[in-house]
């Protein structure tokens, strides 16, 4: 079983009883409005049966890990990536209350650390919406740079965003 540990954090596999978090990451405002439309509950309830099936290096299954505090338990939000074509395509989300603290950061920093050194992925990637500032502050932290830009590439709320594609190369 996959239990990444970092300074303060633990990012451990999404479980079934992990579905609240889910379900709140997927339909909270301040979390998705510079991410997607919430969806309805039932693409929600698709997209977290996804994430529970079984990763291995050569699925197409996202892994999906829940970030947990070490001291408190409190479980922050949610990371993980797919690979495709040898490259991992990262995602997180977290919850507000969590904003700012540098949880992010560090559990990108703990899956890339844990996927470079455990399953040999060195080329990363990760899109971000245009004006999301606080995310790509993220992965500029953990060594992301931006590739290109691609304009009105997304809609939410019935207006087009530009995707900003960063990408990292790990050297081994």
């Amino acid at each position: 079983m996959i239990n990444i540990e970092t300074t303060r954090l633990v990012l451990s596999p999404l479980q079934q009883q992990h579905w609240p978090l889910f379900l709140r990451l997927h339909t909270e405002a301040q979390i998705v409005a510079l991410c997607f439309d919430v969806p309805p509950q039932d693409i929600i309830r698709q997209k977290f049966a996804a994430r529970l099936q079984p990763w291995t290096p050569q699925s197409n299954n996202w892994l999906g890990l829940v970030v947990t505090d070490k001291v408190t338990g409190a479980e922050l939000g949610v990371t993980g990536f797919v690979l495709k074509d040898g490259v991992a395509e990262v995602g997180y989300l977290f919850l507000p209350e969590f904003y700012g603290k540098g949880y992010a950061a560090e559990s990108l920093q703990g899956l890339i650390d844990w996927a470079s050194a455990t399953q040999q992925v060195n080329r990363y990637q990760a899109v971000v919406t245009a004006g999301n500032t606080a995310s790509e502050k993220v992965l500029t932290k953990c060594g992301f740079v931006l590739k290109r830009i691609a304009p009105n590439a997304h809609n939410i709320g019935g207006k087009y965003f530009a995707d900003h594609i960063y990408q990292l190369q790990v050297q081994r």
